[in-house]
């Protein structure tokens, strides 16, 4: 009973309102009072704070710098092997599996459509139809940048107007069609090996969705899908490796990546497993 009150008062919740709200407060310079509002946060959620650049909650000048911290230098090695791709995000795996044609499974009940989640352009959706897929979920105590999973060359971005339902666990088993229907924004990339993506969706309270070649992407929230294409050969073609930062979540939410069929062959990892930026998320198949 006390779930299905928390799922329906989200339906009710002004949540891009309450969203944008806390994004200004987190963004506030507030002196002793942004370090007490750390100090509570980094207690509340166990956050490890001895992986930080700096450990210090008082170095935060706004509650945004604390949850966007780097981590220090080399805490998180990238698996060095050609042929693995390395875990994106610290966080949780929420589902991983075969991409159904156009569907993706989201939890026992509900799946959503691939097409969809990546703004409605069926040629974008076409090359990943029957590949593979993983959804990370990130909690509010993990670092919250994201990192190429492999080398890549960006071919487009899409911005993805929709709700900002929460992305826990319990919302991502009773809404339907979660990852599908919130704000995101999608990145894809070339590759040697096939094209990827990597969809950041935003959430209840997160206050921004960054990439590094784009800067703030949202908010302000559009009210339409916004396409950019990005050149391979030129001035502008935004090139990464494995393991540089490729964008960042202002406060929490999930990322959805996937592969073309035939492209990867994941690591054995499970609804459910930790994860840790760095480490073998999958292995390239010849």
């Amino acid at each position: 009973m006390i779930n299905w009150l928390k799922i329906k008062f989200q339906y009710m919740l002004p949540k891009h309102l309450l969203s944008r709200l806390v994004g200004k407060l987190a963004a506030a310079e507030a002196g002793s009072l942004t370090t007490s509002l750390i100090k509570l946060f980094i207690k509340q959620y166990d956050v490890d704070m001895s992986e930080a650049k700096n450990p210090d909650p008082a170095y935060y000048r706004t509650f945004n710098e604390f949850f966007t911290r780097e981590l220090k230098d080399g805490v998180r090695p990238i698996c060095s092997e050609q042929n693995q791709l390395a875990m994106s995000v610290d966080g949780t795996v929420s589902q991983i599996g075969d991409i159904d044609f156009d569907t993706i499974f989201q939890a026992k009940g509900h799946d959503f459509s691939l097409t969809t989640l990546l703004g409605g352009n069926p040629d974008l959706a076409e090359p990943f139809k029957g590949g593979k897929f993983a959804t990370i979920y990130l909690s509010p105590k993990d670092y919250h940048r994201i990192h190429m999973p492999m080398d890549g060359v960006l071919t487009d971005m899409v911005y993805v107007p929709g709700d900002l339902f929460s992305v826990n666990p319990l919302t991502t088993e009773n809404v339907p069609g979660l990852f599908a229907r919130n704000e995101r924004v999608v990145c894809i990339f070339d590759s040697p090996k096939g094209k990827f993506s990597i969809v950041l969706v935003g959430a209840t309270i997160v206050a921004s969705i960054e990439t590094i070649w784009a800067g703030t992407v949202t908010p302000p929230a559009g009210k339409n899908v916004q396409h950019w294409r990005y050149p391979a050969d030129s001035e502008n073609t935004v090139s990464l490796k494995k393991g540089e930062e490729m964008g960042l979540f202002k406060l929490g939410s999930t990322i959805v990546a996937c592969f073309e069929p035939g492209m990867v062959e994941f690591n054995g990892q499970q609804s459910g497993d930790v994860t840790r930026l760095g480490e073998v998320f999958a292995t390239l198949k010849d």
